[in-house]
């Protein structure tokens, strides 16, 4: 029997995806569905919701629950889920569809068909008042917002069946793992307690302080990585995958760390965001989410330590997966190797701070990185990488 911490809100996981064998006869009658286009997060939710990481969603969400969501992080049944999962749709489509029809889900970019849906419900929502509960801005400048603002009018709801995972299983080989696989990966290693490690970059020095942190309290770590779209700017996948296991080969006991991939797309939603990572890794198996500063943050809507703070405010019995929380990390001239201030005795002028956006602006203009930021080893890589841009 796995020790594993359950799935949330189910005792076991729910994937919507149809199996491989009937896939091809399901595509091929869809075609004559009416066909509602997808953009990339709804295609990244459709594959989310695909492989059972949005376990126990059976779709995308109605009125009720996305009311709910928005206010109180509850489903209509009372169920802890912080972020709405919508699907969208306007115009002479949006009018067209009635309820109890099935549709057919394509990508908006390819026409691919991915899914299908049964339409239980069409509703409008209030865009501003999805912005600022979600978010808690109405700034359409925040990535987040601007999606919420640019969805169709009408949204439609109700059950899925995911005919497709992209191109993630192929392009990732090695790295793209459904929750039913990385729970099977912990248990064969003996893992009970793990700690999932979001990033959407490579990874340097505070990373790897971050990560050998929850190696000591845990049974292992999970680097589990964002592969669905990013903001411009953010590094492709293939690359920061090369470099973190690069850091990975040199710098880790070998056996206490996986890397892994998973199709999200990130909303930059700042604590919400902080807490659906940790109901996520907790449906990959997952009992701990490493939770940094800023933590899926995006210029300056949160404060560094908001999506620490949020923990604090959810019920008994919300959320299992726990966060790991961690001070601003930094390395210290004086104590000659990374620290936290909870560790560190010395003043700011001896620290080195480490941010992602300062070692890009470093490798764009040719610089060299010192050792106190990143591993050479990753620099390595990134420089190959910048070289080709």
């Amino acid at each position: 029997m796995s020790k594993l911490i359950a799935p949330h809100a189910s005792p076991v996981l729910l994937p919507l995806l149809a199996p491989q064998e009937v896939r091809a006869e399901k595509i091929s009658n869809a075609w004559s569905l009416k066909k509602v286009p997808l953009t990339s997060r709804e295609v990244s939710d459709l594959f989310m919701l695909g492989m059972g990481a949005y376990t126990p969603l059976s779709g995308f969400m109605g009125h009720d629950d996305w009311h709910g969501v928005c206010a109180d992080m509850k489903l209509a049944n009372g169920t802890f889920w912080p972020i709405p999962i919508t699907l969208s749709a306007s115009g002479d489509l949006a009018d067209s569809i009635t309820a109890n029809e099935t549709v057919a889900l394509v990508d908006g970019d390819t026409g691919d068909i991915l899914g299908t849906m049964e339409v239980a419900e069409k509703y409008r929502i209030d865009k501003s008042f999805e912005a600022q509960e979600v978010y808690r801005t109405t700034d359409g400048a925040h990535p987040g917002v601007e999606k919420v603002y640019a969805q169709g009018d009408v949204n439609l709801a109700g059950p899925v069946t995911a005919l497709s995972e992209g191109h993630f299983p192929e392009t990732f080989k090695g790295l793209y793992f459904r929750p039913d696989e990385s729970r099977a990966m912990f248990t064969e290693r003996g893992w009970s307690k793990v700690a999932a490690f979001q990033t959407r970059n490579p990874m340097h020095r505070s990373h790897e302080y971050l990560a050998k942190i929850a190696v000591e309290v845990t049974d292992g770590v999970f680097i589990h990585q964002v592969l669905g779209a990013l903001k411009a700017g953010d590094i492709p996948a293939d690359v920061r995958t090369r470099a973190i296991q690069a850091m990975i080969d040199n710098y880790f006991v070998p056996g206490t760390v996986i890397q892994a991939g998973y199709p999200i797309e990130m909303r930059y939603g700042g604590p919400r965001e902080a807490l659906i990572h940790a109901l996520i890794r907790q449906n990959f198996g997952c009992s701990h989410l490493i939770v940094g500063r800023d933590h899926a943050g995006v210029g300056d809507y949160y404060g560094p330590f908001d999506a620490h703070h949020i923990f604090d405010q959810l019920w008994d019995g919300a959320l299992e997966c726990q966060a790991l929380k961690i001070d601003i990390t930094f390395f210290c001239k004086l104590c000659d190797g990374m620290a936290t201030g909870r560790t560190c005795p010395h003043d700011r002028e001896n620290h080195i701070s480490i941010s992602g956006t300062k070692q890009r602006e470093m490798l764009v203009a040719g610089e060299d990185i010192p050792i106190e930021f990143s591993r050479p080893e990753v620099v390595a890589v990134l420089k190959e990488y910048y070289a080709g841009t």
